[in-house]
């Protein structure tokens, strides 16, 4: 048997005890859409969280050990609004002359976490399961990624994100403090937590992925004299190079002796080669891949006083292109000229040894291939194209 009060509640009679008893169960429910959260007090917004967080199904006991003892009117009070507004179907047994909550549940628990913005726990176990489908090329990466099985999904699913942003940085070819990649993570340089900061470290050797703790350095060797408040500083007194900290760079006054070209050289290796052959008559820079904030406003810095053009040697590769192309800009809107070294099809042909060309360098060819390239880095693009293959510039340079 049913019935409907002036409210829109439906009684629904589940079981009828002798009239002599007094005895029966009751299911009882809004057949409407729910209504919206927003009007909700504090007091009964608190404690329907709390209530959510147990699950689809609850005791009525355990509701009103929840509220404790001095919030019974209260929880009777959202129990009742819970009902006329659609959220719950309330079952009910008679007892001792008065209806008594017996199970609580939930009608649509997804919507109503969403509007008490609490996590959908089933959504984020299905997003986990499908995030795990993929699979790092990277050992470290996926071994870490293997580990957040046993964590809670919504743990999981941020700290895999980061490491999802940990292969693309190092795919991209950045480097750059730890704030750097924040920025390039979340979008936000103070986003990622410290205890997520812990995570990452004890996880993974974060100076091998190009994310330093620490101030970035300016890796160098010129003929020149940097001049600061504090004193003088030999940018060739080492046989090989340097290293400068931003701040430094920035508190130049002065940067005496002269250069004609300035080098940047974006593997590690060659940089070290190039620094030791060229550094007494030329200015040779590091560029540590796609060029932090913080080194083009060093460069910029550095080109106040030595606006000498620039040769651009990278890697032979898509990405070598992409890199030459950025740090390329800083010289642009300088005013100043630029060009690619060692970055062209004699050099590439002559490496003992290349690599073939992935779905994504051909997904970078494309891009580059459809805006303006410089001739001899288009020549390049060509090349590596129709020939299927990349280069590393530590193989000869």
């Amino acid at each position: 048997m049913t019935e409907t009060d002036s409210h829109g509640v439906v009684t629904e009679t589940l079981d009828i005890g002798a009239k002599s008893t007094l005895r029966g169960k009751r299911r009882r429910f809004f057949p409407g859409k729910p209504v919206p959260l927003d009007s909700l007090p504090a007091a009964w917004r608190d404690l329907l969280t709390r209530w959510v967080r147990r699950g689809e199904r609850c005791k009525g006991e355990t509701l009103f050990k929840d509220a404790g003892p001095k919030g019974v009117e209260t929880a009777r009070a959202l129990l009742d609004w819970l009902l006329r507004s659609g959220w719950t179907s309330q079952t009910e047994k008679r007892e001792h002359g008065r209806w008594q909550l017996k199970w609580l549940d939930f009608s649509d628990l997804g919507r109503l976490r969403s509007g008490l913005g609490l996590a959908d726990t089933e959504a984020l176990a299905r997003n986990w399961q499908a995030a795990r489908q993929g699979e790092f090329s990277d050992p470290l990466l996926q071994q870490a990624a293997n580990e957040l099985d046993s964590r809670p999904p919504a743990l999981a699913l941020a700290r895999h994100a980061l490491l999802v942003a940990v292969a693309a940085w190092r795919e991209e070819i950045r480097y750059g403090t730890r704030r750097d990649f924040a920025l390039f993570a979340r979008g936000d340089t103070k986003a990622i937590t410290a205890g997520e900061w812990d995570w990452l470290t004890a996880t993974l050797p974060l100076p091998d992925y190009g994310i330093e703790r620490h101030a970035p350095l300016l890796l160098l060797r010129a003929p020149l004299i940097l001049e600061t408040p504090e004193g003088r500083i030999s940018l060739g007194a080492a046989p090989d190079f340097i290293a400068l900290s931003a701040e430094t760079v920035a508190a130049a006054t002065v940067l005496e002796g002269h250069i004609d070209v300035w080098r940047l050289v974006e593997n590690r290796t060659s940089f070290e080669r190039t620094a030791r052959e060229y550094g007494l008559r030329d200015g040779v820079i590091w560029l540590p891949g796609f060029a932090p904030s913080w080194w083009k406003k060093a460069m910029l810095q550095l080109l106040k006083f030595q606006p000498m053009p620039a040769l651009v040697a990278c890697d032979p590769d898509p990405a070598g292109i992409e890199i030459a192309l950025d740090a390329g800009s800083v010289w642009k809107n300088a005013g100043l000229s630029w060009q690619p070294w060692h970055m062209d099809i004699p050099f590439i042909s002559a490496l003992p040894r290349r690599k073939s060309l992935t779905e994504r360098d051909r997904q970078r060819l494309a891009v580059l291939g459809s805006g303006n390239l410089p001739e001899d880095l288009a020549v390049l693009a060509s090349w590596m194209e129709a020939h299927g293959e990349k280069g590393e510039q530590e193989g000869l340079l």
